[in-house]
């Protein structure tokens, strides 16, 4: 298992992160503005579900070769509510010491209650990560008053290092609205948002209001993999695509495209986002369907071992892998 980065580390990773924003409530973190390529990193398992260190730190390693400007451990694709506190622990300390400090690791502290969300946060921070990403509480029903309380108590508990809100209703049951977000941001309670909500007229709203109210430190991720460039064209800062865990070198690209190049690119990805089409739904949910897909093309590209998913995920069998790599081969990817 990776060690943990000592507290010289996080604060040396933290002061080449710096950006000059006088006056503004994005001070108190002293981080540039999160941009780029942020791929919401997938968790190997071995065959008896224990978390697979060495696929995980070759996934690390196949991120940083293809570009990135960060990566994201413990959201969704990382199946981080399916993880033990253990498990948890083994994936943040590994990802945090295979990337070294070469770019931002953010690590997602998503649970049910502000208290077992602030657990997630203290056991991050002692890994050493850069950024933290909390969703709304969830299973309850709750009222934006409620949900403002919840995030101001965590950036409480996260102290000087960031805290972005993950908008992903479908699983959550709640919609951020962007008043709410804009209020958060200027109270220097959130530095961003990554929007998975696939709602692009709102999304376009928020960057709208967030332009409005003069935020330009407040960073807006998509997490849209099929509609990068038009985002992109209205004013995000970024994606969080969970197809970057396959391929991270055209996510790059495609951020640093324009014109009819982002189109091209764009269009390559979406073909290759087939992938999560493959599985029988019939025997299978969607995001074993989905994960079990990116899990199976990693293994077909050689980062990782064992292409589960979390239990008591199902896993892609043999004609389903099989079928993957042809849509891999269409797609450039060998």
């Amino acid at each position: 298992m990776a060690r943990s980065v000592s507290s010289t580390r996080r604060a040396r990773r933290r002061r080449s992160l710096r950006c000059a924003l006088p006056h503004s409530p994005f001070d108190r973190w002293e981080i540039a503005l999160l941009t780029g390529v942020v791929p919401p990193l997938v968790t190997p398992f071995t065959p008896s579900y224990d978390v697979d260190t060495a696929s995980l730190a070759r996934l690390v390693e196949y991120q940083l070769a293809g570009g990135v400007s960060g990566v994201f451990v413990l959201g969704t694709s990382g199946e981080g509510t399916f993880l033990s506190d253990e498990q948890r622990q083994v994936v943040l300390e590994t990802v945090v010491g295979e990337v070294g400090g070469q770019v931002p690791v953010l690590a997602g502290v998503i649970d049910a209650s502000t208290a077992r969300v602030g657990a997630h946060i203290s056991a991050a921070l002692k890994a050493g990560v850069d950024g933290l990403v909390a969703t709304a509480p969830y299973y309850a029903a709750t009222h934006s008053a409620e949900i403002r309380r919840h995030f101001t108590r965590l950036a409480e508990v996260a102290g000087d290092v960031p805290l972005y809100a993950y908008d992903i209703p479908v699983r959550v049951g709640t919609k951020l609205p962007a008043p709410l977000m804009i209020s958060l941001a200027k109270a220097g309670v959130i530095a961003g948002v990554k929007d998975s909500s696939g709602q692009e007229p709102s999304l376009r709203r928020l960057v709208m209001e967030r332009r409005d109210a003069g935020l330009d430190g407040f960073a807006i991720m998509t997490g849209s993999e099929v509609s990068v460039d038009s985002a992109l064209a209205f004013g995000v800062d970024g994606v969080v695509p969970g197809l970057g865990n396959v391929d991270p070198a055209g996510y790059v690209r495609l951020y640093g495209a324009r014109g009819e190049a982002a189109r091209v690119e764009q269009e390559r990805l979406i073909r290759l986002f087939e992938i999560v089409e493959v599985a029988d739904r019939g025997r299978m949910g969607a995001s074993s369907a989905a994960l079990g897909a990116f899990k199976a093309a990693l293994h077909l590209l050689g980062v990782i071992d064992c292409p589960i998913p979390a239990y008591p995920g199902i896993p892609l069998d043999d004609a389903e892998i099989a079928a993957i790599r042809p849509l891999l081969d269409r797609a450039g990817l060998h």
